[in-house]
């Protein structure tokens, strides 16, 4: 590992543990020759995703798109951001489990849905209404009494 602050090629891992997240590998270097410490994390690399659109374009996979959707479903919910964070985190994870190079855009948004619909009963329905776009209240109702039902 290259040192940051002099460019020296050699540099000593003099601590090693997980991140917060359990996602990576935070490691503290030192480098030989400046005597400077900085830290590095490690992370696993996966296999770029493309997501195909409804109007079957393809786009490369972004997770702050679903973090942004998910972020205004659950606005002034009682959801935290570490919530939202598990929640993403889930949802990828389950993404790249698939070790399939292309998702239809309906499988990341049927499994936002359903994760969803575990955390918080009005952001699953605020997110299924702009996600299944709902042409009138009748479809409208008709989602609400299934999270009625589940709840009751």
């Amino acid at each position: 590992m290259k040192c940051p602050f002099c460019g020296h090629d050699n540099t000593r891992v003099i601590d090693s543990r997980p991140s917060d997240e359990n996602n990576s590998i935070r490691r503290r270097r030192v480098c030989d020759e400046c005597k400077m410490r900085f830290t590095t994390y490690e992370k696993v690399e996966t296999i770029p995703l493309i997501v195909i659109k409804k109007d079957n374009n393809r786009e490369p996979y972004d997770r702050t798109k679903i973090e942004e959707g998910v972020l205004r479903a659950c606005y002034k919910r009682p959801v935290s951001v570490n919530e939202i964070n598990r929640l993403v985190d889930c949802v990828e994870a389950e993404l790249f489990a698939r070790e399939e190079r292309e998702v239809p855009s309906a499988v990341i948004g049927e499994l936002v849905m359903n994760k969803l619909k575990d955390l918080e009963a009005v952001a699953y329905v605020r997110f299924a209404s702009v996600y299944r776009e709902f042409k009138d209240i009748s479809t409208f109702m008709d989602e609400l009494k299934k999270v009625m039902e589940k709840d009751t």
